[in-house]
């Protein structure tokens, strides 16, 4: 006899939900940083409990991979750059406020 049961998930149903949540996440990362620049720039107000959200998401994120060994050399390197190029940033944004 042939069982008719339908399969509500598989692994293409998995990794579209997976993706669809990865979409959203940058959606909203990148909205959260526009709004904080903005309010920065054009508001001269401070944004940084919408600056810790963005930054406690990606920890998350990053912790969560590394407890399941994801991470690669590569990966390493690419967080390794982009930590020196955004303290370099920071820095000049810095020494042009204050001068």
């Amino acid at each position: 006899m042939i069982n008719k049961r339908i399969v509500d998930r598989d692994e293409r149903t998995v990794a579209v939900e997976n993706e669809s949540y990865a979409l959203g996440f940058k959606v909203m990362s990148f909205a959260i940083l526009l709004d904080v620049a903005y309010k920065g720039l054009k508001l001269d107000q401070a944004s940084w409990d919408l600056l810790a959200i963005i930054i406690c998401s990606g920890m998350i994120t990053t912790i969560y991979q590394n407890r399941f060994k994801v991470l690669t050399k590569r990966w390493l390197v690419t967080g390794a750059f982009t930590l020196a190029v955004a303290a370099a940033v920071a820095a000049l944004f810095t020494f042009l406020i204050r001068s």
